[in-house]
């Protein structure tokens, strides 16, 4: 099983809440209803860990985490080739800084703490 990690920053011009309501909303219903869905085992939204209003604490340079599970390589590949998996990346522009998406496939992990 390999993982696709993406690092993800809202559009400039939206606030956190607005990228959360669309990434929730809108484009992970999206993500489960394309075909491309049928190559993808698991899909993890991870929201940045927001300050509470009146803090102190910056904002983080990031609004979210999604984490994507596929078989292999192969699928992963596979999925990026389904016919509606363009308006999933026409989505993507909707709502995110693509220009400031930072992403990795991975392999599994080496577990140091845990089960």
């Amino acid at each position: 099983m390999i993982r696709l990690v993406s690092v993800l920053k809202r559009k400039p011009g939206t606030t956190h809440d607005q990228f959360l309501d669309h990434w929730f909303n809108l484009h992970g219903p999206l993500i489960r209803s394309c075909s491309a869905a049928k190559y993808v085992r698991r899909y993890e939204q991870h929201p940045a860990a927001w300050p509470a209003a009146g803090s102190r604490q910056p904002e983080p340079d990031f609004d979210g985490v999604t984490i994507q599970e596929f078989d292999s390589v192969d699928d992963f590949m596979a999925h990026m080739g389904e016919p509606d998996f363009p308006e999933v990346m026409a989505d993507t522009e909707r709502f995110l800084d693509t220009s400031n998406i930072l992403w990795l496939l991975t392999e599994e992990p080496r577990v140091v703490i845990g089960d």
